[in-house]
């Protein structure tokens, strides 16, 4: 009877180990690749007009610092401005409408 239980004892032992994972249990920090799009740098003065007025209306008290254009010519401009002490970067289409941007 004491073999018995002996071998049991040790056949379960010998199965527990290939029942281990090979692998660690930590998981691995997962990246998320964001795109980043190219955007030129313009003078103020290449901005649309609609743009410039979209700029003076709901930001009146705003300072334009610098101007970019999309790379891809995709008419979206990027405008770094201030507001008093703080400092913004904003984004518009050719017709002076603001688009989110995370």
């Amino acid at each position: 009877m004491k073999k018995i239980v002996l071998t049991v004892a040790i056949v379960l032992g010998g199965l527990s180990t290939y029942a281990t994972s090979g692998f660690a249990m930590n998981p691995s920090p997962q990246f998320e690749l964001v795109a980043q799009e190219e955007y030129k740098e313009i003078k103020a003065e290449s901005l649309p007009q609609a743009v410039k007025d979209a700029l003076a209306k709901d930001y009146p008290t705003a300072t334009l610092k610098k101007a970019y254009v999309n790379e891809k010519q995709e008419l979206e401009y990027k405008l770094e401005i201030t507001v008093g002490e703080e400092e913004l970067t904003v984004y518009a289409d050719k017709d002076g409408n603001w688009i989110e941007k995370q």
